[in-house]
């Protein structure tokens, strides 16, 4: 299994530093030749979701992974990988437009917004959550499954191939997450 990992701008390195702990083959998507290596899943990590977006367009990226995603690449996005899946976005612009929810752009307010804390995820044990000007799911269609919320904010879920969550896990030490998206892969 190889896993790519979007690596324009954000959180990259540590979602591959995660998967090197469970020995899982990954590489970074930098540019559109990147596109020509094999891979099984795909993680977009957290950042800056508008710049992303644009760098994703300007390298000549979106069309293809859009496409590669709606054909049901497993894709994974942390915090401003969710927004880019997000259908519709509060206070943004829709990216690759894949999952049925809406997600509220820095919803927890600035960098000092910014905290840690644990919550039940996928029904299972607590995991760490730490959440970096994070967004939150404010709307989630029928068949998107929430699997985890903070507050009454629904900060993790699936829908087929797609897991987001609004809280980086590649900033804890916890797999709990890795694992369960490793699963969705391996089916």
């Amino acid at each position: 299994m190889t896993v790519a990992i979007l690596a324009l701008q954000g959180a990259f390195a540590e979602h591959g530093q995660m998967l090197d702990r469970l020995g899982v083959e990954n590489f970074e998507i930098r540019q559109k030749r990147d596109l020509g290596r094999s891979f099984d899943a795909l993680i977009l990590p957290g950042g800056e979701s508008t710049v992303m977006g644009k760098l994703l367009r300007e390298l000549d990226l979106f069309d293809e992974l859009r496409e590669r995603i709606e054909k049901g690449l497993p894709v994974f996005g942390t915090c401003a990988g969710l927004i880019l899946l997000a259908k519709d976005v509060e206070q943004g612009t829709p990216c690759f437009a894949t999952m049925n929810l809406c997600a509220r752009r820095n919803a927890y307010g600035r960098q000092l917004g910014s905290f840690h804390t644990d919550g039940v995820f996928a029904g299972d044990e607590k995991v760490p959550m730490t959440f970096i000007r994070a967004p939150y799911i404010s709307k989630a269609g029928e068949d998107v499954e929430i699997l985890a919320e903070v507050d009454g904010h629904i900060v993790a879920a699936r829908q087929g191939n797609q897991l987001v969550t609004a809280f980086h896990p590649e900033l804890d030490s916890d797999m709990q997450v890795y694992k369960y998206f490793m699963a969705m892969i391996e089916k």
